[in-house]
């Protein structure tokens, strides 16, 4: 049995991906056939911004593996539209390693038999301490000048929530109120935080629910210790913290079952590479501006308090296309 197999979260597209069609959802910067005595090692990437412009980032990428590689692996990087292609990219053998966030990464291990090989470490904020470490946590705030005296009195009142597929601003804030016993899940059912909450709204972002909170449109909202210091440090500036969730983990790198020694092992050593001083800004280009570096890992290590909130709170990873 695949590691959690019995979580109930799942993967909704309006067409599911299935074998080579995956293909059709990538978008690659490749460059066709392999050459004669060279090997191809495909990694799909995660959006973080327009397509065009994070595959122009990507050759630069594809040329410092094929480096580390010794010359005899011909990388291509894929940026996959949607989550569900890369988790299918894994799944049927069209891409060997992935950069992905946590929630998508456990469904590859879960839907795809892959493996989380390594975590990234960022610079994030704990409570009020930088530091550099493969998770961080999230906090449920109100303003200063509030009423509020702990969650439980904001019971029918107001929430902003950043999205319904973060991790840290809804997963594992939801599972915080599942763990106090503020909402009940029936079996078969998704958490729902209107059963605690007389109004929900997704703002779409930690900025935008920090505004609403701000203006006086909701009562409490989500700040994360993985947003710029600037944000975070002006949101706590001028709130109070009463509840904190976590640990949440960073995001990860996933491999193919398929992917074996002594490839995998020189692949890993590559990647880990870009943790140097000197490269760190590839990362932080298009990937993940708190990068800092990366640290062996597995799954059940790295996805345990993920797995936590999911069991908690049975929430769906749902995303449609088009």
């Amino acid at each position: 049995m695949r590691p959690w197999a019995s979580v109930s979260v799942g993967l909704a597209v309006v067409a599911l991906l299935v074998g080579a069609g995956v293909v059709g959802f990538l978008v690659g910067a490749g460059r066709g056939a392999v050459p004669a005595g060279r090997e191809r090692l495909v990694v799909a990437i995660q959006p973080t911004m327009a397509v065009s412009d994070m595959l122009e980032k990507a050759r630069l990428l594809e040329r410092f593996l094929e480096e580390r590689l010794g010359g005899k692996v011909d990388v291509e990087i894929y940026v996959p539209t949607t989550y569900a292609a890369v988790v299918e990219a894994l799944r049927y053998g069209h891409a060997q390693v992935a950069f992905m966030s946590a929630w998508p990464s456990l469904l590859a291990v879960q839907m795809a038999g892959a493996q989380v090989a390594l975590a990234e470490v960022r610079e994030v904020v704990h409570g009020q301490e930088k530091v550099e470490a493969p998770f961080y946590f999230s906090y449920w705030v109100v303003l200063r000048e509030g009423p509020y005296p702990d969650l439980a009195s904001l019971k029918g009142k107001r929430a902003c929530f950043p999205s319904p597929i973060s991790t840290s601003g809804y997963v594992a804030p939801m599972g915080r109120l599942a763990e106090l016993g503020y909402i009940r899940v029936p079996v078969g059912k998704e958490a729902d935080p209107r059963e605690f909450f007389g109004e929900v709204l997704f703002g779409g972002g930690y900025a935008q629910c920090w505004e609403a909170l701000r203006r006086g449109q909701v009562d409490v909202t989500i700040i994360a210790g993985d947003v710029s210091e600037r944000l975070y440090r002006e949101v706590l500036g001028a709130t109070r913290v009463l509840e904190q969730q976590g640990p949440i983990p960073s995001h990860a790198v996933v491999v193919s079952r398929d992917l074996a020694d002594p490839l995998r092992a020189r692949v890993l050593e590559a990647i880990e590479a870009l943790g140097a001083p000197e490269h760190r800004d590839l990362m932080r280009s298009f990937i993940s501006a708190l990068f800092v570096g990366f640290q062996r890992t597995t799954a059940e290590a790295h996805l345990g308090s993920l797995h936590r909130y999911l069991q908690l709170v049975r929430l769906k990873y749902v995303e449609r296309l088009g």
